[in-house]
């Protein structure tokens, strides 16, 4: 019998993630939790949400020794991703398109998945930059953008800082680079058409632990 444990956070919310697995549910993990995991007797340990600049991050050493013990230690989404694709090599199992690209090295910086989030409702209070990536990708491709509208608001995006990211300050910040129709309508597109590539991804996880596991 498997001991299931997940970390996390903004990326899925938990009811969601409930229907899809049976596990327990920790918050976004921080330096120490995955020790904590495994010691706990976890057989397998999510890592989807972690801490960034709030507090220590999880360990490449902690994730190394959980591994080391005989955990499965699958990661995805958000910094999961990012560690899945430092410590694949050394038996981490990594999840998702995000993961993906941070191996591939098209991201390099925690800054594509960092966010804020109200740590009391889990709700977000700014747009990841991945996601982003993502939604602007669809709206060239749906014709909403120019390849050059495309550009000038992914660059924007870039510029922000990343707690201040949402789709309106990324078309504030684009200035008079961005035609105010064009601005218009993306601002109306995405209000429904918005991606959300972490949440894919946190879902892959959850079920890949599912099929492991054989719940």
């Amino acid at each position: 019998m498997h001991r299931i444990i997940v970390f996390l956070g903004p990326s899925l919310d938990r009811p969601s993630a409930e229907k899809i697995l049976a596990a327990e549910y920790r918050p976004p993990a921080k330096r120490g939790d995955l020790l904590r995991a495994a010691d706990d007797g976890a057989t397998i340990i999510g890592l989807i949400d972690g801490v960034f600049h709030q507090e220590s991050a999880v360990a490449h050493r902690e994730i190394l020794q959980a591994v080391k013990k005989g955990v499965l230690v699958v990661g995805s989404s958000s910094m999961g991703a990012l560690r899945a694709a430092e410590m694949d090599t050394l038996g981490m199992v990594g999840i998702g398109e995000v993961y993906r690209m941070y191996k591939s090295g098209e991201l390099e910086s925690d800054d594509e998945v960092a966010l804020v989030f109200d740590p009391e409702t889990g709700l977000t209070l700014s747009e990841p930059l991945i996601n982003i990536r993502f939604t602007l990708r669809e709206a060239a491709r749906q014709g909403v953008l120019s390849a050059e509208d495309h550009n000038i608001l992914l660059a924007a995006a870039k510029s922000v800082f990343y707690p201040q990211r949402t789709y309106r300050r990324v078309a504030e910040a684009a200035g008079d680079t961005l035609d105010d129709g064009v601005r218009d309508r993306f601002l109306g597109w995405v209000k429904k058409h918005a991606c959300d590539r972490k949440r894919d991804d946190a879902i892959a996880a959850l079920e890949y632990i599912r099929g492991i596991a054989g719940k």
